[in-house]
């Protein structure tokens, strides 16, 4: 009897927290598909504007042989920041701790820089524990509706660069790439590399961007014409570049984190589904074997007076 108490407040147990993953799962779901609307409408912007500044910045630095701070390697790197992404919250499977390894190994390919963490989200504290320096943590939105949501980052991202604290500067984030699959990346942002032409945001493949009417027309625009000079131009397209840069990795953060907990959360629910299947069987297999223990010693008493 005390056995199948047990198993019945292990299934009583496991029926809540069944309940809570769902509630999880679709809270998820939703924040899910909010993000993802999000994160589309702005992908072809952030990946059209990237492409038109590379080739601005092209033309400056072949034109006059002077090249924009904001474009300029520098001749040694010593110190560099890595903008780390993550949630707030656990429950999301290895989103976290697959961004956090990826920016880890891009550290060890430069041992020798030292590299200072800024964090965006309450779990990428955990980079304290592997020894790591951390130079600010911001607080991150569930939901990013704003390019001012990350004002703060890109102010202090381009003050500390142009002030020679850091020699580069990247962003660790996650692109989306649908419900199942995110793909951890870490991208530099400064200096913006004229030479190397990046991957887009979104895990675009080759093939898409090639076929994209919107890059062929980007293609076919090949002369510029500065007003009032290059320079000036650049001045005030570059910042806003980053900043979009920065906001569409935010959003593609955000879209990949709400799909990874919805998934996650989906799991533990069949988990817990098979589970309390599993303890219903143990119940009523224990419930079975106590009748038939109380129907032997019933039969066994009656055979006893009868004799």
């Amino acid at each position: 009897m005390a056995k199948t108490k047990e198993i019945s407040r292990r299934i009583k147990s496991v029926t809540s927290t069944k309940k809570i993953t769902k509630a999880m799962e679709m809270v998820a779901a939703a924040k899910m598909r909010k993000a993802i609307e999000a994160v589309l409408k702005t992908r072809a912007y952030a990946n059209l504007s990237w492409e038109t500044v590379l080739r601005l910045a092209s033309l400056e630095s072949s034109g006059n042989g002077h090249t924009h701070p904001l474009l300029a390697p520098r001749p040694e790197i010593k110190t560099a920041a890595v903008i780390l992404i993550t949630s707030n919250r656990g429950m999301c499977g290895g989103y976290n701790s697959s961004i956090i390894s990826k920016a880890e190994l891009s550290l060890k390919k430069h041992p020798a820089v030292k590299t200072d963490f800024i964090l965006a989200g309450k779990k990428g504290a955990s980079v304290h524990q592997h020894g790591h320096a951390v130079a600010a943590e911001f607080e991150k939105s569930d939901i990013i509706n704003d390019a001012r949501d990350i004002y703060p980052i890109v102010k202090m991202a381009l003050g500390d660069y142009l002030s020679g604290k850091y020699d580069k500067i990247f962003i660790a984030y996650t692109d989306f790439v649908n419900a199942a699959k995110q793909i951890p990346r870490v991208k530099q942002l400064l200096p913006i590399e004229i030479e190397k032409i990046d991957s887009q945001l979104g895990a675009v493949s080759a093939a898409e961007a090639n076929n994209d009417p919107i890059n062929q027309a980007a293609e076919a625009v090949i002369e510029y014409a500065f007003e009032p000079s290059p320079r000036e131009v650049l001045d005030m397209i570059i910042p806003k570049l980053l900043e979009i840069q920065l906001y569409q990795a935010f959003l593609e953060a955000n879209a990949s984190e709400h799909s990874a907990r919805m998934t996650a959360m989906h799991q533990a629910t069949e988990a817990a589904n098979d589970m309390v299947n599993e303890l219903t069987l143990f119940y009523n297999k224990a419930r079975q074997a106590g009748i038939t223990a109380e129907i032997a010693e019933i039969s066994a008493g009656a055979n006893a007076l009868a004799e």
